[in-house]
């Protein structure tokens, strides 16, 4: 997208443009206008967005920003430790975790594992003292850790382990690395409802897995099913339902060479993606891109999966992987004793730090991604700044709001905390409201967003907003050229103002949108000291 204009508006400018002051005036863009600030030569075509929600993560539906109007990345909120890692077979290596919602019932997997500070090498070491274990929650808040009697240790099976480390029939498996999923294909046999890829050493590759109950898990074939890359952090799959097919995402090495027998990492790490309709037979692997972005950077994770509330969106959160060595500010960190510790094994276990980002897609491959941090690690405290921390889990579910007095529901996100400290790692909960990834913001000062022509399905626009008591949005709907329709001008929007999910846009004569849905459309947003996060259209 191009650079937003440099535009300034006084307070008083703007509240008459916008139409929040008494002397309203329209401010009307040439076609010629509107064709040049677009992101590309030549005005876009129309997007037909028919009643999907859209959200502002990326340029997608922006053809201009004026103004002090901006893209702006929010960020999820600390709330309460969930779950600490601490049962015998558990430890401060437990980590990648995948969890979703089931009905009424959230499930979480993991890696349960101990490392210690001293410890040789952990992909050298004992790799089958990985497990993946199980926990579960009526409310995603408090998660219990059941007694499922599958698999023993140290004499007993009364523990949530529900695929160990080790042989497992002509296979070697590390079951660290796994993710597990509901599958939601139709066509799904009853004993295939919940999948998992688990890596194998030998035969080296990925292992696909299946269950009826989302505990007792066998493998569909001792045969990987892919087996190009690295598979050393967590791999994924997930069926697709926008697109009808399954898709996976593992890790790999720009540089590297992986098979079962030579171990050569190299360059950046990276992410691959295929896709296949039977979760057996997968296509030629594709590198995720990320066009325009910074130069490349090292991403542990990838943690992607497509939003629930607007599925044809792919949203990741991958583990931003950094080190800078030895400095002043290492030092000054947390737990400067076990960083050393871990130090004189291998000197990245003791400098490297990491977060999340965020980035999103709409085909799975080519992906935006943010260069600012989407979970810092945050005010420095015991258990923080170490390698590990704010590996966010995969995926992020809804959990009802902590707020008193029938506030809508919000995204939960998870991410690891002590990992590689103590005798435990933790897991802790973070929130944001829905479809709150990004948002158009402007100041009191002003800005406004006008849209590429779309193509729309309903009768009514509504929109996901906040704004402070002074502030609101307006909006105008236009012709392909830019003309405003009458009755939908920019003086005749009804100011919105308030903080909801679903606010419907009316004007002044109180007719719906139904006479222009099929027919290319642009929209104009002029915002003050508001936020728009995402929009659709709908029913009346």
């Amino acid at each position: 997208m191009k650079p937003k204009e440099n535009t300034s508006l006084s307070r008083r400018s703007f509240l008459q443009l916008s139409g929040f002051g008494a002397a309203a005036a329209t401010l009307r863009l040439a076609p010629a206008a509107l064709a040049a600030a677009a992101d590309t030569p030549g005005p876009k075509p129309a997007a037909d967005i028919g009643s999907r929600r859209e959200l502002m993560v990326d340029d997608y539906l922006i053809e201009r920003l004026t103004g002090r109007a901006e893209m702006r990345l929010h960020h999820p909120q600390p709330q309460e430790i969930v779950i600490e890692h601490d049962a015998p077979w558990e430890g401060s290596g437990s980590g990648y975790h995948s969890l979703f919602k089931d009905g009424d019932l959230y499930r979480l997997y993991y890696k349960a594992w101990h490392l210690e500070g001293s410890q040789k090498n952990p992909y050298t070491g004992d790799a089958d003292a990985h497990r993946l274990c199980y926990a579960e929650s009526n409310d995603g808040i408090h998660w219990r850790k059941p007694a499922l009697g599958l698999f023993e240790y140290e004499g007993s099976k009364a523990n949530n382990i529900v695929i160990p480390s080790g042989p497992w029939g002509g296979m070697h498996l590390s079951a660290a690395e796994s993710a597990v999923f509901k599958d939601e294909n139709p066509a799904v046999p009853a004993d295939a409802r919940y999948k998992a890829l688990v890596r194998s050493r030998k035969p080296f590759g990925l292992i696909a897995f299946k269950s009826a109950d989302g505990v007792r898990f066998t493998p569909v074939s001792e045969k990987p099913i892919i087996t190009e890359g690295a598979f050393d952090s967590q791999n994924l799959a997930f069926w697709d339902t926008e697109r009808g097919e399954y898709r996976a995402y593992w890790r790999f090495f720009t540089e590297g060479v992986t098979n079962e027998t030579t171990w050569k990492y190299a360059g950046y790490r990276g992410i691959r993606t295929a896709t296949s309709k039977n979760f057996v037979d997968w296509s030629a692997h594709e590198d995720v891109t990320y066009p325009g972005a910074a130069p490349e950077v090292h991403l542990y994770t990838n943690q992607i999966k497509p939003y629930h509330r607007a599925p044809h969106l792919f949203v990741g959160f991958p583990m931003h992987y950094v080190d800078r060595g030895w400095t002043d500010s290492v030092r000054a960190l947390p737990e400067l004793e076990n960083r050393e510790l871990r130090a004189s094994v291998n000197p990245r276990y003791g400098t490297a730090v990491s977060d999340s980002v965020l980035m999103t897609s709409r085909d799975g491959v080519r992906f935006k991604r943010w260069e600012e941090a989407f979970l810092r690690p945050g005010i420095e405290r015991e258990g923080t700044w170490n390698y590990g921390h704010q590996c966010l889990a995969w995926h992020i579910v809804e959990t009802p709001s902590r707020l008193d007095g029938g506030a809508p529901n919000e995204l939960s996100f998870y991410a690891v905390e002590s990992y590689w400290t103590g005798r435990s790692s933790t897991l802790r909960r973070h929130t944001l409201r829905l479809d709150g990834f990004v948002s158009i913001n402007a100041p009191v000062a002003g800005g406004e967003m006008l849209t590429r022509p779309l193509r729309f399905k309903g009768a009514t626009l509504r929109l996901n907003f906040s704004s402070s008591a002074a502030g609101g949005i307006r909006v105008e709907v236009q012709d392909e050229g830019g003309r405003p329709f009458p009755g939908r001008t920019l003086e005749e929007s009804q100011p919105i103002y308030g903080d909801a999910l679903e606010r419907k846009v009316t004007w002044r004569d109180g007719a719906d949108l139904s006479a222009l849905q099929g027919r290319p459309v642009r929209l104009r947003f002029v915002l003050q000291d508001a936020d728009l996060y995402a929009l659709r259209f709908g029913p009346p």
